[in-house]
Protein backbone atom coordinates (compact mmCIF):
# COMPACT_ATOMS: atom_id res chain seq x y z
CA UNK A 1 0.00 0.00 0.00
CA UNK A 2 1.88 3.25 -1.02
CA UNK A 3 0.98 6.69 0.48
CA UNK A 4 0.25 8.89 -1.76
CA UNK A 5 -1.30 12.18 -0.30
CA UNK A 6 -1.23 13.47 3.01
CA UNK A 7 -2.94 17.08 3.73
CA UNK A 8 -2.21 19.05 6.94
CA UNK A 9 -5.94 20.40 7.70
CA UNK A 10 -5.71 22.13 10.93
CA UNK A 11 -2.79 22.78 12.61
CA UNK A 12 -2.78 24.40 16.37
CA UNK A 13 -0.84 27.11 17.21
CA UNK A 14 -1.37 26.82 20.96
CA UNK A 15 0.95 25.38 23.91
CA UNK A 16 -2.01 22.25 24.10
CA UNK A 17 0.35 19.10 22.56
CA UNK A 18 -2.06 18.77 19.86
CA UNK A 19 -0.31 20.51 16.65
CA UNK A 20 -2.16 19.19 13.56
CA UNK A 21 -5.28 16.76 12.29
CA UNK A 22 -3.91 15.52 9.45
CA UNK A 23 -5.52 13.39 6.19
CA UNK A 24 -3.64 10.74 4.75
CA UNK A 25 -4.52 8.81 0.91
CA UNK A 26 -3.54 5.74 -0.13
CA UNK A 27 -2.99 4.24 -3.44
CA UNK A 28 -5.23 7.50 -4.61
CA UNK A 29 -8.46 5.40 -3.45
CA UNK A 30 -8.45 4.91 0.42
CA UNK A 31 -8.71 8.23 2.45
CA UNK A 32 -8.12 8.41 6.45
CA UNK A 33 -8.88 11.57 8.13
CA UNK A 34 -8.38 12.97 11.83
CA UNK A 35 -5.13 11.44 12.15
CA UNK A 36 -3.88 13.86 15.13
CA UNK A 37 0.03 15.34 15.22
CA UNK A 38 0.73 15.73 19.06
CA UNK A 39 3.75 16.94 20.89
CA UNK A 40 4.40 15.32 24.18
CA UNK A 41 7.63 14.79 26.30
CA UNK A 42 9.57 16.32 23.54
CA UNK A 43 8.81 14.60 20.06
CA UNK A 44 6.02 14.21 17.86
CA UNK A 45 3.49 11.25 17.28
CA UNK A 46 0.44 10.39 15.66
CA UNK A 47 -2.70 9.12 17.12
CA UNK A 48 -4.65 7.36 15.02
CA UNK A 49 -8.97 8.24 14.42
CA UNK A 50 -10.81 7.21 17.13
CA UNK A 51 -14.13 7.04 18.64
CA UNK A 52 -15.05 7.34 22.65
CA UNK A 53 -16.97 4.14 23.99
CA UNK A 54 -19.54 4.28 26.16
CA UNK A 55 -17.53 3.37 29.36
CA UNK A 56 -15.05 6.17 28.29
CA UNK A 57 -12.55 4.71 26.89
CA UNK A 58 -11.35 5.22 23.40
CA UNK A 59 -10.98 2.69 20.47
CA UNK A 60 -9.15 3.72 17.15
CA UNK A 61 -11.09 3.68 14.15
CA UNK A 62 -8.59 2.23 12.07
CA UNK A 63 -4.57 1.46 12.66
CA UNK A 64 -1.40 -0.03 11.18
CA UNK A 65 -1.27 -3.27 11.39
CA UNK A 66 2.29 -3.69 12.09
CA UNK A 67 5.24 -1.85 13.29
CA UNK A 68 7.15 -0.93 9.89
CA UNK A 69 4.24 0.39 8.25
CA UNK A 70 3.46 2.79 11.51
CA UNK A 71 6.96 3.81 11.84
CA UNK A 72 6.91 4.83 7.94
CA UNK A 73 2.94 6.23 8.32
CA UNK A 74 4.35 8.37 11.56
CA UNK A 75 7.56 9.67 9.56
CA UNK A 76 6.06 11.24 6.55
CA UNK A 77 2.44 12.65 8.45
CA UNK A 78 5.41 14.57 10.55
CA UNK A 79 7.49 15.41 7.71
CA UNK A 80 4.15 16.94 5.77
CA UNK A 81 3.19 18.78 9.49
CA UNK A 82 6.83 19.94 9.60
CA UNK A 83 6.20 21.35 5.98
CA UNK A 84 3.02 22.75 6.76
CA UNK A 85 4.45 24.41 9.93
CA UNK A 86 8.04 25.86 7.86
CA UNK A 87 4.68 27.45 5.12
CA UNK A 88 3.11 28.96 7.80
CA UNK A 89 5.84 30.77 9.64
CA UNK A 90 7.27 32.23 6.29
CA UNK A 91 3.93 33.34 5.24
CA UNK A 92 2.98 34.78 8.81
CA UNK A 93 6.76 36.22 8.51
CA UNK A 94 5.73 37.77 5.33
CA UNK A 95 2.72 39.46 5.94
CA UNK A 96 4.57 40.88 9.47
CA UNK A 97 6.92 43.01 6.71
CA UNK A 98 4.34 43.62 4.37
CA UNK A 99 2.51 45.36 7.46
CA UNK A 100 5.64 47.24 8.63
CA UNK A 101 6.34 48.60 5.00
CA UNK A 102 2.95 49.69 4.69
CA UNK A 103 2.92 51.48 8.30
CA UNK A 104 6.34 53.00 7.32
CA UNK A 105 4.88 53.98 4.13
CA UNK A 106 1.87 55.45 5.55
CA UNK A 107 4.15 57.28 8.39
CA UNK A 108 6.49 58.78 5.47
CA UNK A 109 3.71 59.94 3.33
CA UNK A 110 1.85 61.61 6.85
CA UNK A 111 5.31 63.33 7.69
CA UNK A 112 5.76 64.59 3.27
CA UNK A 113 1.68 66.00 4.18
CA UNK A 114 2.67 67.75 7.46
CA UNK A 115 6.05 69.46 5.74
CA UNK A 116 3.77 70.63 3.04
Amino acid sequence: MEITDIKVRKLFNDDGPMKAIVSVTFDNQLALHDIKVINARDRLFIVMPSRKNPDGTYRDIAHPINADFRAKLEELVIEAYTGAVAIFEAETAAAAESAAEASVDAEDANQSEDTQ
